[in-house]
């Protein structure tokens, strides 16, 4: 049997959100991402594939900084497309977690505008 369209659509999360940060950012959100313990996945109600697929989306935004100088390279804005279900795990994520994990408060503050911006 066949899935619809639209069930394709859905299982893959939905239309796609374009959220803008620094590489510094990405990359430090990636690194508190990738510090949860298997008991804050399961409080945040995610598998290992899911952090993996997020973790995904994340390198991604390395290929795209490769052509950049490197001293350029931190504050360069880069462009993320992500799925619409996965950026509500990345905002609530963001407000659970990152705090105990960001090295900078003015990180977690980008962050939350960033996703915030694509509601």
């Amino acid at each position: 049997m066949k899935r619809s369209l639209a069930q394709r659509w859905r299982s893959r999360g939905g239309r796609r959100i374009r959220i803008v940060l620094a590489f510094d950012d990405i990359m430090e959100f990636a690194l508190a991402l990738l510090s949860l313990s298997p008991a804050e996945l399961a409080d945040l109600g995610w598998t290992f594939a899911d952090r993996k697929r997020l973790l995904g989306y994340f390198l991604e935004c390395g290929k795209k900084a490769q052509g950049i100088a490197p001293e350029k390279v931190g504050e360069t804005p880069i462009e993320l497309s992500l799925p619409q279900r996965d950026v509500a795990r990345l905002r609530r994520f963001a407000r659970r977690e990152l705090p105990r994990t960001a090295t900078n408060a003015r990180l977690i503050t980008r962050v939350l505008n960033a996703l915030d911006q694509q509601q």
